[in-house]
């Protein structure tokens, strides 16, 4: 195969299995004793990469909330919690589509997206 100037030749990266524990943002080359509940996933290594990044972002808006609620106690709860009710869904959202069947049926039972949603992860 030849490419020309500025052609680029992507291989398709190879899935693997990783162990998330939800509780405690880690995700795991191999199984540890579960200290939480732990998730299996497949992934790729840019998969998990997108997966840390929305638990950054999880952290971020659970520390603003934090804060919200000692600075300003008496402000709108359901805004304050926004960010991280979107992060939440995201990572849960991660999990359904990169989980194994144990972990998509954990999802779906917890009832955070309809049927639609579900079909569209």
């Amino acid at each position: 195969m030849v490419l020309k100037k500025d052609e680029v030749l992507y291989m398709e990266e190879t899935k693997q299995k990783y162990y998330f524990n939800i509780e405690s943002g880690e995700v795991l080359d191999t199984p540890a004793e579960p200290e939480g509940h732990l998730f299996t996933l497949i992934a790729t290594g840019e998969e998990i990469k997108d997966l840390r990044e929305y638990l950054t972002e999880n952290y971020k808006a659970d520390w603003a909330t934090f804060g919200n609620s000692h600075l300003r106690p008496f402000t709108d709860p359901d805004r304050e919690h926004a960010e991280y009710d979107f992060a939440m869904k995201e990572i849960y959202a991660m999990v359904y589509k990169l989980g194994d069947a144990e972990a998509r049926n954990h999802v779906k039972s917890m009832g955070i997206f309809t049927e639609e949603e579900l079909s569209g992860i």
